[in-house]
């Protein structure tokens, strides 16, 4: 009797230690799932956050190339008196309406509202109390528009809007950079989460049956080698899904956190490549305009000077040159920046460009030429003259032919007939980071290499509408 019941005490103790395992086991897996969740939520919010931050400052430089037009435009306007220079200027009157709206629309803040508001009105203002004002002096031929009065105004009311643009700017930056900061501490708490998860998993099951074995532990297994690649670099890696519930929420989430680390990087090429926009932007409006203008004055002021005068036209000749040679060089750096083309033609025709530009003879072919995402078109192009670069400083290589080809998926072939031997961890030649550029858009590098045969790169890469 006494055996007996410590008998059916023993089963009762292990049913109850069985279902206090699986009730830990659950309850800590819910505890953790339920951190990840939120941490995950939390993310998304920053991200949506960021998102808009930075809609406002494109909207923003969207504006202030606005002003830029009507500047230069005027200017020109005034300085030669012919039509010509007016296209910039009646382009950017026509668009500031609906671009003003846009601009106060997409503010991130009631501040920033106010502010967006202030420059909508003082950039109307601009247009309508001087620019307009301006050019309609010109067309009357008041020789007070282009007095020294005239100038020093547009001048005052250009900088005073250019310096609430950058106030603006700095200030969308600032809360750019805090919600990118609680996007890293959320990120973090999703893989403290996540870890935390599986080591109690891992733990737990070890106590588990062979089909529990098979069921829970190599998912986890594979998660953990998936991580162990994701800590390597590897944002591209995914976790296959699983028929048990919690493991493939495990499973839904890691691949949540890495593809939101993905796209941290994809966001962060794509900010460099603003800045790269940028760059090329402010020489061509900055220093080019200023150069133009200056070589107009000179060839203006050469037209005005008698035949008679052979050392003054020669010198000005020499002037005249000297500006279109710096003028030429310009151009050439902003290119090397961010091509122009890139920006007014698309990927095939810079590529193009690059092509011409190569020493060593390249040949680029594109059957269904067509535009694609601006975003993937940079990507891409700057792919392709990495590529390229590779290619002339370490193959050897007397030929080297680019292959474009789009559809669903945009597929780049690059081939030389070099020396060959390229790996895709070869740093030395810069494979390393095209395999980064690649994977930031969820792309795919795939390298054909063998020593003496010549090296083939494709390159693949998802367009996205």
């Amino acid at each position: 009797m006494n055996t007996g019941r410590k008998h059916k005490g023993r089963r009762l103790g292990l049913t109850s230690l069985t279902v206090a395992t699986s009730g830990l086991l659950a309850l800590l897996i819910g505890v953790a799932f339920a951190v990840l969740l939120w941490a995950i939520n939390d993310a998304n919010t920053s991200i949506s956050d960021r998102r808009a931050s930075r809609t406002a400052l494109v909207n923003a430089g969207t504006m202030e190339q606005l002003l830029v037009d009507l500047e230069t435009g005027q200017r020109g306007y005034v300085i030669t008196g012919r039509e010509g220079f007016l296209e910039p200027w009646h382009a950017a009157r026509k668009a500031l309406p609906a671009e003003s709206r846009q601009f106060t629309d997409s503010t991130t803040s009631s501040g920033q509202r106010d502010a967006a508001e202030r420059i909508a009105r003082d950039v109307r203002s601009f247009l309508d109390d001087y620019s307009i004002p301006l050019v309609e002096m010109v067309r009357r031929g008041d020789p007070a528009a282009g007095g020294l009065e005239q100038a020093t105004e547009g001048k005052r009311r250009v900088d005073a809007l250019r310096a609430l643009f950058d106030q603006y700017m700095a200030d969308e930056r600032v809360q750019l950079a805090e919600r990118t900061d609680a996007a890293g501490t959320n990120s973090h708490q999703a893989v403290l989460a996540a870890a935390v998860g599986l080591a109690a998993s891992t733990a737990l099951c070890a106590v588990f049956t062979v089909l529990q074995h098979r069921a829970v532990v190599r998912p986890v297994r594979g998660a953990a080698a998936a991580a162990q690649e994701l800590a390597g670099g590897d944002l591209g890696v995914r976790v296959p899904s699983s028929r048990i519930a919690e493991i493939g929420a495990l499973g839904t989430s890691f691949n949540s956190m890495a593809a939101s680390l993905q796209d941290s990087r994809r966001r962060i090429m794509e900010s460099t490549q603003a800045v790269h926009r940028r760059t090329a932007r402010d020489l061509h409006d900055g220093a080019q305009q200023r150069l133009v203008s200056l070589m107009i004055s000179l060839r203006l002021a050469r037209e005005l000077l008698p035949d008679t005068e052979s050392s003054a036209t020669d010198l000005m000749d020499q002037s005249i040159d000297i500006a279109q040679t710096a003028i030429n060089e310009l151009r050439e750096l902003a290119s090397g920046i961010y091509p122009l083309v890139l920006t007014v033609k698309g990927l095939v025709p810079a590529v193009r460009d690059l092509a011409s530009r190569c020493p060593v003879p390249t040949v680029v072919a594109c059957e269904d030429e067509r535009r694609i995402s601006p975003t993937v078109e940079a990507n891409a192009y700057f792919v392709v003259a990495e590529a390229v670069t590779n290619a002339v400083k370490h193959a050897q290589a007397s030929r080297i032919d680019v292959l474009v080809e789009f559809g669903e998926v945009l597929q780049i072939k690059v081939v030389d007939d070099g020396i060959g031997g390229v790996g895709k961890a070869d740093a030395g030649s810069g494979m390393t980071s095209l395999a980064d550029r690649v994977a930031a858009f969820d792309g795919r590098l795939t390298i054909d290499s063998p020593p003496g045969g010549g090296t083939t790169l494709l390159i693949r890469i998802p367009i996205r509408d």
